[in-house]
């Protein structure tokens, strides 16, 4: 998933866990591409014209902007993350990437500045996830949009687990091991979200949401990801949930 250190400095287990080059800090390329259609549809409007400024918040090492470049032609894309190490990943894949925190300092924009805000597996990994939307809310323009992404706790194969009593795919009880779950990597998850939960969350944040679409987990072992990629056309029982919104 997308480095999630954007939210200012976390404890200091958190903060040594985050700029371990070992963490995982990149999602998969299907999420990214419909992502990034998903944000060119909405930029194609007639009511937007010329370049536009869209930030990466929690970049990650640059990975997911990279595949989106080619899809926003014209458009300025910027990197931030609050990790030194993914940041100098990043910067060998995008032209521009910067440090930033959506908490403490906030991040280095003024406000409104910004066209859109791709926010891609970031939401799930903050202590603090109202305060991350405020301050997305402060740097986006009246009217810009938000591309949020985040791993769906109602994905079809978690409802199976949970009735077998087993812990979900996405969610982790620890920072140092996998207890009770599929899966090798730990990578920090603190909150997950249902479709639902996700829709409202946003809207009481100050957005409208526009539309909500699921992605496919790179995850899924080989044999499932047809049927991974067939759940995407019901959201609710997608591995992940890619929701469009625009500032109210």
């Amino acid at each position: 998933m997308t480095t999630p250190t954007t939210t200012g400095p976390p404890p200091r287990g958190l903060r040594d866990f985050y700029e371990n080059p070992a963490v995982p800090v990149a999602s998969g390329t299907p999420r990214s591409l419909r992502q990034a259609r998903m944000l060119a549809r909405a930029l194609s409007s007639p009511a937007t014209a010329g370049p536009q400024t869209i930030l990466d918040i929690g970049c990650g090492d640059g990975t997911a902007a990279a595949t989106a470049a080619p899809l926003l032609p014209g458009h300025r894309v910027i990197g931030v993350d609050w990790s030194q190490d993914a940041l100098r990943r990043a910067r060998t894949r995008i032209p521009y990437a910067v440090r930033g925190e959506l908490t403490g300092g906030g991040l280095p924009f003024a406000s409104g500045s910004a066209d859109a805000v791709l926010f891609s597996e970031v939401i799930e990994h903050l202590v603090d996830p109202d305060a991350a939307l405020d301050e997305i809310r402060r740097v986006l323009r009246p009217g810009g949009h938000l591309m949020l992404s985040t791993p769906n706790l109602a994905a079809w194969y978690n409802r199976g687990l949970l009735l077998a009593g087993v812990q979900p795919v996405f969610s982790e009880v620890s920072l140092r091991g996998i207890h009770g779950r599929p899966g090798k990597e730990v990578v920090g998850h603190l909150r997950l979200y249902t479709a639902r939960a996700l829709r409202e969350f946003v809207a009481a944040s100050g957005f409208t949401v526009v539309r909500l679409e699921g992605a496919p987990f790179h995850g899924v072992p080989r044999p499932l990801r047809p049927l991974d990629r067939l759940a995407c056309a019901r959201p609710q029982l997608a591995s992940i949930l890619l929701l469009h919104a625009r500032r109210t």
